[in-house]
């Protein structure tokens, strides 16, 4: 077990109605003007961005509003949304929707705190020294944004997808209705919870040591996800199922599942991002087509998580070797996602990238890591190419 900070400052109200209390939540921040920030138009078809609004003037809260924000939220928009809150006296930022929504306001947030380009963060270049506080009220479990320190954004020129955390960016608040998230396309909320499930698979595949409780907490949590998105998939409607999901995004991405851990992986996630921004796949899917290939690269170098994860989390019976038995868990996880209809290849993805596209991904996924990404396995440029070339098959 190793040393470790756990810092979680997001008040959560959860359940039923609770977007009935943004007013009093914001009026509570003793903010001097609101931007509400939110995507491409179901906030608003729902009636929910009204409802916001209102809510925001029964308290006289003043608010500017920027719409827009796109899966793989784009900087162009971020730099609109960073200009309007520095001339309105911005003070506080509301994201109304999903992971997207959420990314792209504490973008903006840092954008309108510090001084310079806010893609420097995401470059590596430099750190953030505060951020805008912001406030959630959450449309869709995916991204675990609402209470973690991520963020990720698009750069449109050379279509670059990078991520940047810092504890300045965790949210104040979130509000987390399940009832929200039933509008949502079955495609979306299969990849919202493989976004989710992956989230925990990226803290748990690691080569050092780990802690048992945590790994205890990590492994209900997955099975907990798998067993609920396969009910979701039959019963879109369920509202105990919508809640278990929900919940379980933010416990996924918000440090929990990680606590004691020698580290983490998110190399998946990092192929994946470079999927994003070149093909504006949807992430969770990303995630599920690269998945499967990475496990079976690196499997042998991390045999006795994948053997754990594959007897404590998919059921496999404990009878062969500890090689079999893994390799069986990274099937049944493939199997998973085929049953809500993720793709488990780029193929099935509907990408078919060129050598040279393959090569550039590998090229770009090793610059945004710093030459080396992982944990399971360290992968260097080379490692990353070959995964991408596996998982065409």
């Amino acid at each position: 077990m190793y040393n470790f900070k756990y810092f979680t400052p997001t008040k959560v109200l959860f359940g039923k109605g609770t977007e009935e209390q943004v007013g009093s939540l914001v009026k509570e921040q003793n903010c001097k003007k609101v931007l509400i920030h939110y995507g491409m138009g179901s906030v608003v078809r729902s009636g929910l961005l009204d409802k916001v609004k209102n809510a925001l003037d029964s308290e006289n809260i003043p608010w500017v509003e920027l719409g827009g924000a796109v899966p793989n939220p784009r900087l162009s928009l971020v730099y609109e949304g960073i200009e309007l809150a520095k001339k309105e006296g911005v003070d506080f930022i509301l994201a109304v929707g999903g992971g997207s929504a959420l990314d792209s306001a504490k973008a903006i947030g840092y954008g309108v705190y510090n001084e310079g380009d806010v893609w420097d963060f995401y470059d590596r270049k430099k750190q953030a020294t505060g951020c805008v506080p912001i406030g959630v009220v959450l449309t869709m479990a995916a991204t675990g944004s609402e209470m973690s320190n991520s963020s990720a954004i698009t750069k449109e020129e050379g279509w670059i997808k990078r991520g940047y955390s810092s504890d300045y960016g965790r949210p104040v608040f979130a509000i987390m209705n399940p009832e929200l998230t039933m509008t949502l396309p079955d495609y979306q909320t299969a990849c919202g919870c493989t976004d989710i499930l992956m989230h925990t698979m990226e803290r748990y595949f690691v080569s050092g040591d780990t802690m048992e409780m945590t790994d205890t907490i990590a492994e209900a949590l997955m099975r907990t996800v798998i067993k609920y998105s396969l009910i979701l998939e039959k019963e879109p409607d369920n509202y105990e199922a919508r809640a278990e999901i929900m919940w379980a995004g933010s416990l996924s991405h918000n440090g929990l599942t990680g606590c004691g851990a020698s580290g983490v992986d998110f190399a998946t996630h990092g192929l994946e991002h470079e999927l994003g921004g070149l093909y504006d796949v949807a992430h969770g899917a990303g995630l599920a087509a690269l998945w499967g290939s990475w496990a079976r690269y690196v499997y042998r170098d991390c045999l006795h998580r994948f053997y754990r994860f594959a007897t404590q989390v998919m059921g496999v019976r404990d009878e062969g070797s500890k090689e079999e038995i893994a390799l069986k868990g990274i099937e049944a996880t493939e199997d998973f996602f085929r049953k809500i209809h993720m793709p488990t290849t780029m193929t099935e993805l509907g990408i078919q990238p060129t050598e040279e596209e393959m090569e550039l991904m590998a090229h770009k996924c090793s610059i945004a890591s710093g030459g080396k990404k992982g944990s399971a396995k360290v992968l260097v440029e080379e490692d990353m190419l070959a995964i991408y070339k596996m998982a065409m098959l």
